[in-house]
C-alpha cells in the first residue's frame, strides 16, 4: 500500500495505522502476512489499536486488536 504521508514502505506504527484505517482487503492480507513472519509487527498492531479502542465504532481496530492478541498468545 502506498501511504500518503510516508516515504517508505516499512510497517512502522504510522504505516500500520494507515493500513488499518484506509487499507483494502489486499493491504490487510499483506499486513497479516508480514506479522506472521515478524512477531513484533503484532505488538505494533496492538499499540496502534490501543489508541482507538475507546471508540466503539472503530471496528477495524477492534478486529485487528483481537486478531493480534490471539496470535501473540
Amino acid at each position: 500500500m502506498l501511504h500518503r504521508h510516508l516515504t517508505h514502505q516499512e510497517y512502522t506504527l504510522a504505516a500500520i495505522d494507515d493500513t488499518i484505517a484506509r487499507g483494502k482487503r489486499r493491504d490487510w492480507a499483506d499486513l497479516r502476512h508480514a506479522a506472521l513472519q515478524d512477531r513484533t509487527i503484532f505488538e505494533k498492531v496492538l499499540r496502534v489499536c490501543q489508541a482507538h479502542i475507546a471508540d466503539p465504532y472503530a471496528q477495524r481496530y477492534h478486529f485487528c486488536k483481537q486478531y493480534a492478541e490471539r496470535n501473540l498468545a
